[in-house]
């Protein structure tokens, strides 16, 4: 039994409070009070119970094995399940007209890959009990689905083995049997062009059932969330599929939204904003380019400044309470906090601080700003180099952060469960946001934008949404570095990048890399020859070592900007003001009159 919980969604201002609907797996009452009479079935019955609540037990489980596989399709098709029916109660209460004109009022959008089986299930219904013929099932189902894609990695592009699916959702397989091979057909006769490309666009191939494929081939819209994240879409990771469907394809820049991000967590900031531009900007956030006309007025840069500080006090405090290291709050807060990946770079940025690290131990004396590193991240549970990098995090954090000969220029902090009440304290007292993916693999990011928000200013290369504020900010006011997106992309299909090349000719990264394989930052000396191995003999899969230089010499620009303290606060000011455009509510809007078709009340 699918039991939901609803948990109310207040609106701001608006009288209107929407509903957010969770899905709890329970077994029925009826099988309890019937089992508790057949003693020889008790302990069966608890297992299969457990099995049941497992389900919604909690979100992604680890995948790593067989069985932990087949609970995800479990939870992934009793989530949807529970919610297409719901949605079909719902419009059967509020309609008199046919589920022939569903479309009219519903729109299904989903989100990634995971729910992508709810276009099997809404046929599935529609077919089998609503007994609709296939062809009128099938054009309310694709006008009613539409599809959000927020990656371009190909582990995240979902596929289920033909042979599970099969066995555990039988008619749900028969469907998608039936989506393919229709489909398939439709090339075929009408896409002769594309005949050889059939393996690729087919949604069951390779005993495998591609869920990116299906969501597109039953959508009536095909969105990616950053401007470059759509074109990557279009002109490479779905580009058959954009031949096939140009009109479906379009871009929703991801949005955060700047009441919980601005107004809540950073009440101080919030209320010197209000005090010059007035509270207009709290509903209206593109108000907030009226800070421009005080980005140099400098009573107002020494009354953020004093916002900064008094946050960064509080982070400072918290760190203490929390980790027992003791920060400079006068020092640079350099901040990544993000999902552990590779393409995340955490390790780019370990690299730099052991390269200061090393320049320091080397001449004491150097004169550098003190910079405070500070890393919040979880990794995937069967992840194990991303796990590793987390441990190498902690391992630099502790040689750094006990050496008396450094005089304390340096401090590195892994704060420990990183979640969104951690997120809230660190972001108001940044004053660099660390956005080095791998330029063409981070779909948009949001932490760059919240972080943004608060006046911090982003360190990043040329991917995701970082292009769209740089757009707007203008290259004076953001550190950009590193290859783009083209460039990468180029490398991978070309070839003709050696990292160890990289290696034999650069000092710095080959002692950084020599640490790594002799243990210095390790227990012992296999600690991290992984990590070492990864880059020097899978080729530096993610472009560490190709742009090391170019984000040493963009931090020491970074270096010489915060010395020059007013200049930094209008570039901080500056950020600020341009921030509005990454609200959530443009964002919502966009979706609700481009692809929902809705009007404001």
């Amino acid at each position: 039994m699918a039991v939901p919980y609803d948990i109310p969604i207040v609106g701001f201002e608006n009288s209107v409070v929407n509903s957010l609907r969770l899905w709890s797996a329970e077994s029925p009452d009826f099988e309890t009070e019937y089992l508790s009479t057949q003693e020889k079935q008790y302990y069966h019955h608890l297992d299969h119970k457990h099995s049941i609540e497992q389900i919604s037990g909690f979100l992604y489980p680890d995948d790593s094995s067989h069985e932990g596989r087949e609970l995800r399709l479990k939870q992934q098709y009793f989530l949807v399940s529970a919610s297409i029916q719901c949605i079909l109660r719902s419009y059967k209460k509020s309609s008199k007209r046919s589920l022939k004109y569903l479309a009219e009022k519903v729109v299904i959008q989903i989100n990634d890959t995971h729910p992508s089986l709810a276009v099997p299930e809404l046929m599935r219904i529609l077919l089998d009990e609503e007994r609709f013929g296939w062809d009128e099932a099938w054009e309310i189902t694709s006008n009613v689905i539409a599809y959000t894609n927020h990656t371009t990695l190909s582990e995240a592009l979902e596929t289920w083995p033909k042979e599970m699916m099969q066995h555990l959702l039988p008619r749900i397989y028969m469907i998608i049997d039936e989506i393919n091979e229709r489909f398939c057909k439709g090339i075929w006769f009408d896409h002769p062009e594309l005949r050889d490309k059939i393996p690729e666009l087919a949604i069951i191939a390779h005993d495998r059932v591609h869920m990116a494929r299906l969501a597109i081939v039953g959508s009536f819209s095909v969105n990616g969330v950053a401007k470059l994240h759509t074109e990557i879409l279009k002109k490479k990771e779905m580009k058959d599929f954009y031949t096939l469907f140009p009109n479906r394809f379009n871009n929703k820049t991801n949005g955060i939204t700047h009441r919980r991000w601005l107004l809540q967590v950073n009440p101080k900031l919030s209320s010197l904003i209000t005090d010059v531009i007035g509270p207009q900007w709290v509903k209206s956030p593109n108000k907030l380019i009226g800070l421009l006309r005080y980005s140099k007025d400098r009573p107002f840069l020494e009354r953020i400044d004093k916002v900064k500080h008094e946050n960064k006090q509080a982070l400072a405090s918290f760190i203490y309470d929390r980790t027992g290291i003791l920060v400079d709050d006068q020092s640079i807060f350099d901040v990544q906090i993000k999902r552990l990946h590779e393409y995340k770079r955490q390790l780019l940025n370990v690299f730099h601080i052991i390269h200061l690290y090393n320049e320091l131990r080397d001449k004491p004396t150097l004169d550098i700003t003190p910079r405070t590193f500070i890393f919040g991240a979880k990794a995937a549970p069967s992840y194990h180099l991303a796990k590793e990098i987390i441990k190498l995090i902690n391992s630099v954090a502790s040689i750094i952060n006990h050496d008396k000969r450094i005089n304390g220029k340096l401090k590195v902090v892994f704060l420990e469960n990183y979640n969104v009440s951690l997120a809230e304290k660190i972001i108001p007292a940044a004053d660099i946001s660390e956005q080095i993916s791998t330029a063409s693999k981070e779909a948009s990011g949001t932490g760059n934008m919240k972080m943004m928000m608060n006046g911090a200013l982003t360190v990043g290369t040329l991917d995701g949404a970082n292009i769209e504020i740089r757009d707007l900010v203008g290259d004076p006011n953001i550190f950009i570095f590193g290859l783009n997106a083209d460039e990468v992309l180029n490398y991978y299909r070309e070839g003709g990048y050696v990292a160890r090349d990289i290696y034999n000719t650069d000092d710095r990264i080959r002692r950084v890399l020599n640490q790594l394989n002799y243990g210095e930052f390790g227990d012992q000396e296999i600690e991290f020859k992984d990590l070492y191995y990864n880059i020097l003999y899978h080729n530096d899969p993610y472009f560490v070592l190709k742009d090391f230089d170019s984000y040493i010499e963009t931090h020491e620009l970074v270096e010489q900007a915060y010395r020059d303290k007013l200049s930094w606060l209008n570039m901080s000011v500056t950020n600020i003001a341009y921030s509005g455009k990454f609200s959530s509510d443009r964002t919502i809007q966009e979706y609700a009159s481009e692809i929902w078709k809705l009007s404001k009340m």
